[in-house]
């Protein structure tokens, strides 16, 4: 009778699952991430107003529910949470559970589906992990970004992993109070891939090899933080965090314009020693000459007018002394044999 009733429980979960997709809206909130601890609590609070049909919670390692709460019919619990699983019930469409006595058994992705009228389902996935979130100082990031506000950027899931990759969730930090929130998943379905992004200014870029971005625009102070990239894989979880720091406007302005100071003053003092060593090869090239021309004197040029002082005194001593010198001139003596000749 046990079997019978727990099979009517999960054929009413799926026909109701079915007519509501067949018919109505589907929500889904942004993922959580929980700390494995006793009475820990998996949250499931729907936003809107409205009458509550059905609230079931399944895990992703199991076939079966792991709670399911009808108003009218009352709760089932699968077998392995039975007596350890209790509906909260702080509101009207409040589906959260809390479960106790845990085990490592209990780790997982929990997804709960809230099924309401008129506005239609809303769903939310959350994670229980078994180590809680240390402190952000404690944590190493192994990649750092800064970027100013109002600007774009892309935070990439580049990490070398082992085995083969079913699930990459990008999710942040806050080691405070000791929670993160998931903003991304990227997970493949055989051979079909689902794409899950919670946030408006966010894009989420995913590739057939798991290759994982996430695109914002219009960065503000609060996206400012540690982000985790966790790989879902058969040898394990395996992560890389980013540490992303946010900078006002005007102050990347200021460390721009102070960029560029430091560039200006950089190519100014390397125009001067240029200058400066221009100016001292050319010194050292005058005075190879000099010290050449002292070794060979031969190679100095002469000047046309270093002697012309002295031929013209060597002129003017000439001509003065030739005034008290005797001048000798030879004649040719013609003797006069033809005279005597002729007498005779």
């Amino acid at each position: 009778m046990e079997a019978v009733q727990k099979d009517y429980w999960y054929f009413l979960v799926l026909m109701m699952q079915l007519c509501f997709l067949k018919g109505s809206v589907q929500m889904k909130a942004p993922e959580s991430k929980v700390i494995l601890k006793d009475g820990m609590i998996l949250d499931c609070l729907c936003p809107w107003t409205g009458q509550l049909i059905m609230v079931s919670w399944t895990k992703k390692s199991l076939s079966k529910p792991v709670a399911v709460y009808h108003p009218q019919y009352g709760t089932n619990f699968e077998s392995s949470y039975e007596g350890r699983v209790e509906f909260l019930k702080t509101t009207e469409m409040d589906g959260s559970i809390s479960i106790m006595n845990v085990t490592d058994d209990d780790i997982g992705q929990y997804h709960c589906s809230l099924q309401t009228y008129p506005q239609g389902s809303w769903t939310k996935d959350t994670f229980v992990e078994r180590e809680a979130i240390t402190a952000t100082f404690s944590i190493q990031p192994d990649t750092k970004l800064v970027v100013t506000e109002n600007d774009n950027l892309t935070i990439i899931c580049d990490h070398v992993h082992n085995g083969e990759v079913y699930q990459v969730s990008i999710e942040k930090l806050d080691a405070e109070l000791g929670s993160s929130n998931i903003i991304a998943t990227c997970q493949m379905l055989g051979e079909d891939m689902e794409l899950s992004e919670f946030n408006s200014r966010a894009r989420l870029n995913c590739s057939d090899a798991m290759e994982v971005s996430l695109h914002l625009t219009n960065i503000i102070k609060e996206d400012g933080g540690l982000y985790r990239c966790n790989f879902s894989t058969d040898a394990g979880v395996q992560s890389t965090t980013i540490l992303l720091t946010t900078l006002p406007a005007q102050d990347f302005r200021g460390l721009h314009h102070m960029l560029y100071v430091y560039i200006g003053g950089g190519l100014v003092g390397v125009a001067l020693l240029m200058i400066l060593l221009l100016t001292w090869l050319n010194r050292m090239k005058r005075k190879r000459e000099e010290y050449r021309i002292k070794l060979h004197p031969a190679k100095r040029q002469r000047n046309p007018y270093d002697h012309g002082g002295v031929y013209d005194r060597m002129k003017k001593g000439t001509r003065i002394g030739a005034k008290d010198k005797d001048i000798y001139v030879n004649f040719q003596i013609v003797r006069a044999h033809g005279r005597q000749k002729q007498r005779r």
